[in-house]
């Protein structure tokens, strides 16, 4: 994605809400009272190479602008407690995975490198003695950082552990809007930290921007897109800050009128693809950026770049499994999610149960529904003819309703759609989000959902 140019009246138009689609339908939509049984089914029947999420719900520090789920501790201990319920969750889900192993493991949270030296050790310890890692030479073992709470020597265990792949949570590289959110960490830290992450000879070093902060300017944003390209890591997640107080109690600390919204705040946007195209990065889906050399952005130039609850991914999008509390699944057509409160997680663990709180599971519709979501969402493109063969549907028929929700957009030219094709405008990329909600059939729009921009 280059430069592009600026219609304020589209803009306005489609300032919206809608979902990200890691998952259809959205997370929203999983039902309590969720039975275990077409989990274990959904595992045994499954053959699909095992992609792996663990969640460490605990933080050091609240950062005002989360919306993770997350505890706020200065106790190390209650990690170990967790670390506990996570053997005995390995120990109930090992049996059901067919000694597949896992191929993927992604670490997030909270504050994955809340863990202490010894915690990070046994967790990798536990997780190969119950499950066991399937060597493969594509293979991500990849961990979400905090540079304030991770040092050189836990880099250096990371890598020593297994960890090929590194995201250091930047959000902004300016010391006001750092005060602004409560996440207060100097230059020299991050940068100290990727030049080790280098030695290390890290695969893939990801920096997290949010754009949309409180106090952030044109100016000061700017910046801090120089400060991120003079680092140069290997890929880039570029996030919308969604400001929802009603939901996060965190973010009533942050006074709205500090906030940009609208034009300027999409501006901030248009200027960060602008400067990352200029330095070479592939644009990835609608909020992610890749060196070409980077192993997302050969997968997307290949056509067989994923979507799921972690993001755009390399590997599947209906085989990843959850650990931990609050993580989210979806394995061969079901989606459950496990408690989000703590206690509950523990209750039923000590119990011996899957902790399984809600869940769904999808129908042919929902399935046919999700590719072409995550087709759109990944490559801008839905090819009709072979997508048609695929589902041995006639996709025109079959999905008149998203063909007429489309109309609007087709009319704007965000969407060109022909007898063979559905192909998102480099405009239209912009609001990929409203596009696929289009293929909804649960809602649409709902300010249930975050500003797509």
């Amino acid at each position: 994605m280059q430069a592009l140019s600026w219609d304020p009246t589209l803009a306005k138009k489609y300032d919206l809400h809608g979902p990200r689609y890691t998952s259809y339908p959205t997370a929203l939509e999983l039902r309590s009272d969720f039975p275990s049984a077409p989990v274990k089914q959904a595992l045994l029947t499954s053959d699909a190479p095992l992609s792996a999420y663990l969640h460490v719900p605990f933080c050091h520090q609240l950062c005002y602008y989360c919306g993770c789920n997350k505890i706020v501790t200065r106790h190390q201990h209650k990690a170990d407690r967790y670390l506990d319920a996570l053997a005995a969750e390995f120990d109930m889900y090992s049996p059901l995975l067919s000694h597949r192993g896992i191929q993927h493991l992604h670490l997030g949270g909270g504050t994955p490198t809340f863990l202490n030296a010894g915690q990070l050790t046994r967790l990798m310890f536990l997780l190969r003695q119950h499950l066991g890692f399937v060597p493969q030479a594509d293979s991500e073992v990849s961990i979400e950082i905090d540079p304030r709470s991770c040092d050189l020597d836990k880099l250096t265990l990371l890598r020593e552990l297994g960890f090929n792949r590194v995201s250091f949570g930047v959000q902004d590289f300016n010391h006001i809007v750092q005060q602004a959110i409560n996440r207060v960490q100097p230059l020299s830290m991050v940068q100290e930290l990727v030049e080790h992450a280098r030695a290390l000879q890290f695969e893939s070093i990801n920096l997290d921007l949010v754009y949309g902060l409180p106090l952030q300017t044109a100016q000061n944003f700017e910046h801090t897109l120089t400060t991120l390209l003079n680092l140069r890591p290997d890929r880039v997640s570029l996030f919308s800050y969604a400001h929802l107080p009603n939901r996060f109690a965190a973010q009533r600390k942050i006074a709205t009128h500090d906030l940009l919204a609208g034009p300027a705040k999409q501006q901030l946007l248009l200027r960060a693809i602008e400067r990352l195209s200029q330095a070479g990065y592939q644009s990835i889906g609608m909020d992610h950026f890749a060196l070409p050399t980077d192993n997302l952005a050969k997968s997307q130039r290949q056509g067989n770049m994923q979507r799921n609850f972690q993001g755009y991914t390399t590997h599947g999008s209906d085989c990843l499994i959850g650990f931990g509390v609050t993580a989210i699944s979806q394995v061969n057509g079901v989606i459950w999610q496990h408690q989000k409160d703590l206690p509950a997680y523990y209750a039923a663990v000590d119990a011996q149960q899957l902790a399984v709180d809600r869940g769904f599971q999808l129908s042919r519709d929902d399935q046919i529904r999700a590719a072409a979501i995550s087709q759109l969402i990944c490559h801008f493109e839905l090819d009709l003819v072979a997508f048609g063969n695929a589902w041995q549907i006639a996709a025109h028929d079959d999905l008149r309703d998203a063909f007429e929700a489309l109309e609007p957009f087709i009319a704007d030219g965000l969407v060109v759609v022909t007898p063979t094709r559905i192909q998102v405008t480099e405009q239209g990329q912009l609001w990929v989000r409203l596009i696929c909600a289009c293929f909804d059939a649960y809602q649409r729009n709902s300010g249930q959902f975050s500003k797509v921009i």
